[in-house]
């Protein structure tokens, strides 16, 4: 099967591994103090808001990306917001999309950076107290190289979601060529023109990069194992 790249699908690919980099990027300094709050706090409302952060997991993508386009649009408080600012309407722009798979992939970040946090455990940071080092020095210097680990973890599972995400894509995006179509929504794309061939080539790709993913995870896996006592 000779399938040779066209520019529209290139430019497919460049804005998926945008998306997921600039997605990554950001997840990581919103979930990382969201983890340690949740790992270390006794708040009532530790509950109610790791459940909020859980809901991506189990919710349809496509009720997540409807109230994310009602909230984005003319009538929403984020879209009167962004229209009063200056900055239009973020629904069918790249913007937008980034906003939804922030949203879309944040449990995929908290939770392995909160199981990190939790397995160090409260002593090294009271050591750390009684050495007189300040709470923030602590978990810069103690508790994030020691949840290492959770935090590639984390980069590894929200760069891949964000890759391989579709709902909440077409959902606030569109599939607009060369704006917000990235890979999954091109395969759609494919298959809605009978273009099998074409989408076989991407479906693939897809199922060989998942492959490496999931294997990167179950080597990082075992090599913390065997660090670990």
């Amino acid at each position: 099967m000779d399938f040779p790249l066209d520019e529209q699908t290139w430019g497919a690919i460049t804005l998926t591994i945008e998306l997921a980099t600039l997605t990554t990027v950001l997840l990581l300094i919103i979930a990382t103090p969201l983890a340690w709050w949740l790992s270390q706090t006794r708040s009532r409302w530790r509950a109610p808001i790791g459940a909020l952060v859980t809901l991506p997991l189990v919710l349809p993508p496509t009720v997540l990306g409807f109230y994310l386009l009602v909230a984005m649009g003319p009538n929403g408080p984020l879209g009167q917001l962004t229209l009063a600012m200056g900055l239009g309407l973020w629904s069918f722009t790249f913007t937008g999309l980034l906003i939804g798979s922030i949203f879309f992939s944040l449990p995929f970040a908290v939770q392995p950076i909160q199981h990190a946090f939790e397995s160090i455990g409260r002593r090294p940071m009271e050591v750390a107290a009684t050495l007189r080092a300040r709470p923030i020095v602590a978990f810069f210097t103690i508790a994030l190289p020691l949840a290492r680990p959770g935090l590639i973890t984390a980069a590894i599972l929200s760069f891949a979601h964000t890759v391989g995400e579709f709902g909440v894509v077409l959902m606030i995006g569109g599939n607009i060529p060369g704006k917000t179509r990235v890979v999954s929504t091109e395969i759609y794309s494919h298959v809605e023109a009978m273009e099998y061939v074409q989408a076989h080539w991407l479906a693939g790709g897809m199922v060989i990069f998942s492959f490496f993913v999931l294997l990167s995870l179950s080597l990082l896996k075992r090599r913390v194992g065997r660090v670990m006592p």
